[in-house]
């Protein structure tokens, strides 16, 4: 199964622990994955003019180092599938505590309140009704930290309960089924699992990889997992139905990144995460 790389993607991977992404080696691995140098030309020149980059020399012997915005945006993502790893561990029991913001922002700040729902749906949250969102996990310090910089977050009230009714359902495991779309979630984990499958047979395989097919897997199964990974609001396994390919499909995940990582020719690709 072929997988589409972005060109932003493969930025984000080479990103090193100290926020800098070496020109060189992107445009080395942006040749594995068969993109041109004017395809990476133009994402970078784009990433920078969106602030997310800022660029320092000429050609491969640049840098680029993240911003303070990007290093801010990747933060909750990795910070999510650590959570995750250690919801399928067990070591993130749910508490039967639901998390609610509420907002109501005034029509001039509609782009404000567009994004802030934009936000919200990003961080997990579901809709109740209309500036009332839920997560069954606690997220108000990433949802503060957006409404801040929105300038919105007089506009919120944050909440907790241990008991939320809908209508007649009060049923937890039935509300996480209404309120999210947990076919379409375990049907990105099952596409994950066809993606993981035969990367790792090849990387167990007698035969050894040569280098540059270790990191062709590596950024594809990166690309695979995100996929699958943004949308998921990270229930709890006590809200979901077991077995959850979720659990599953990351399980696979490590032990394919272990073998990645144990290989001599794998560049340090996603840092941030290790």
């Amino acid at each position: 199964m072929n997988i589409e790389v972005p060109t932003r993607v493969l930025v984000e991977a080479l990103i090193s622990e100290d926020g800098t992404v070496d020109a060189a080696e992107l445009y080395d691995v942006a040749a594995l994955l068969g993109m041109s140098d004017q395809q990476v030309r133009l994402c970078v020149k784009r990433l920078v003019a969106e602030g997310r980059f800022t660029h320092e020399g000429r050609g491969r012997k640049a840098v680029l180092r993240a911003t303070a915005r990007t290093e801010r945006s990747l933060a909750p993502d990795v910070a999510f599938v650590r959570h995750a790893y250690q919801q399928d561990a067990g070591l993130a029991p749910w508490d039967g505590t639901w998390h609610l913001v509420a907002f109501a922002v005034p029509e001039r700040s509609r782009q404000a309140r567009d994004a802030l729902r934009e936000t919200l749906g990003r961080l997990g949250g579901a809709a109740l009704q209309g500036g009332l969102y839920v997560s069954a996990n606690a997220w108000e310090p990433y949802v503060e930290e957006a409404a801040r910089e929105l300038g919105v977050l007089d506009h919120l009230t944050f909440a907790t309960t241990a008991m939320l009714r809908r209508g007649e359902e009060a049923d937890p495991v039935a509300l996480a089924r209404a309120l999210w779309p947990q076919e379409e979630l375990a049907a990105r984990y099952h596409h994950l699992l066809d993606v993981i499958r035969p990367r790792l047979d090849r990387l167990t395989a007698a035969n050894p990889l040569a280098p540059e097919q270790v990191v062709v897997i590596a950024i594809e199964l990166a690309t695979a997992f995100t996929h699958a990974m943004e949308p998921d609001p990270l229930l709890p396994p006590e809200l979901l139905p077991q077995p959850w390919p979720g659990a599953q499909a990351r399980e696979l995940f490590a032990r394919c990144w272990s073998l990645l990582r144990a290989h001599p020719g794998h560049l340090r690709l996603f840092a941030l995460y290790d």
